[in-house]
Parts: structure tokens; sequence; C-alpha cells
């Protein structure tokens, strides 16, 4: 039996998804924070978490690190309501074995914990990306290096913090 460790700031959503692996014969542990998370961890029998990008004001990719360093064959999957390219990149470099979007089905998550510990290789997109698509991977990786900041993040883009919270409630289409 496997046990992964669901780590997201939603307990709503923590325990639906819990409930749903423990359907599939999966125990699942679940955390709220930072804290929780590496507390969870250290069980013997963890081999798998789900971590969430957003970790209330934090995030989720600054736990990967203390997590793997605690436990390095832990496998790692990032779910996110914000996709961007920069943040998968950046979420692959730090040791994660996948990157999914939500709403994400357990069945996706199970099937990305058995796949390769790299992001799958894939044609290039045969459509270049459009100019909303790479703006918004722009403002995402702009806020990211910011750390979630949006005042730091609006200044680093030379936008005013209002215009810079505009455009990041208007997710380009196919992100939804």
């Amino acid at each position: 039996m496997h046990t992964v460790l669901l780590i997201d700031d939603d307990p709503t959503l923590c325990a639906v998804m819990g409930n749903a692996f423990g359907r599939r014969g999966y125990r699942a542990l679940l955390a709220h924070d930072a804290e929780e998370a590496m507390a969870l961890v250290e069980d013997p029998e963890v081999n798998l978490a789900v971590l969430d990008l957003r970790l209330a004001e934090h995030s989720g990719l600054r736990l990967i690190t203390p997590l793997l360093s605690c436990k390095p064959q832990l496998r790692i999957v990032v779910l996110t309501g914000y996709a961007s390219i920069a943040t998968a990149v950046d979420a692959i470099k730090l040791g994660a074995c996948h990157y999914l979007t939500k709403p994400a089905e357990v069945d996706d998550i199970i099937a990305a914990f058995g796949e390769a510990m790299a992001m799958p290789d894939s044609d290039a997109p045969s459509k270049p990306t459009s100019l909303e698509r790479a703006e918004w991977e722009y403002i995402q990786a702009t806020l990211q290096a910011c750390e979630g900041n949006v005042s730091a993040a609006a200044k680093r883009l030379g936008l005013h913090r209002r215009t810079l919270q505009r455009k990041l409630q208007k997710r380009p289409s196919g992100l939804d």
C-alpha cells in the first residue's frame, strides 16, 4: 500500500482528495501548511506527495527541497490552478516528478506518479504561443521570482499593482 501526503491549505479539497485516494487503496495523510507537511513526511510509509503550488501566502515550491532533504525517494506531484511554463520548469528542477493543473482527477495524479521522473516528451506545439498566453507566463514567472509578492512583481513589470491584479484575474483561454 502506498501512503500519499496531501499538502493543500484548503481543508475541504484536501479531505475530498484524501477520500478519493482512500477509495483507490492509498493511505492519505493531510497537511494544510509547511509545518504539518514536514512533520508528516517523516512517517516511514510516506512515499508520495501531492503539493499545492500556493499554500496560503507562500509558494509550495519552497517546500519541495525540504521534503526531498528529509526523504530523497519521495515522489512529488505539484498541483496548481495558476499554470505557467515557468512554475512547471521550477517545480521539475527542484525535484517534483510532475506538475498538473487543477482541477486534476485523482486517477491523473496517480498516473503522474507512475510516469518518468521528468516531464514527458512531447512534440512542439503546431501553433506559436499566443501573445495573451506569453504575457500570462511572463507575469507568472515574474510573480514567482518575487515570491508571490504582487506589489514587487508589479514594480518589476512597470505596472500599477491594481493593473497587475486585474491581469492575474483574467486567465488566457485554454487555461480554464
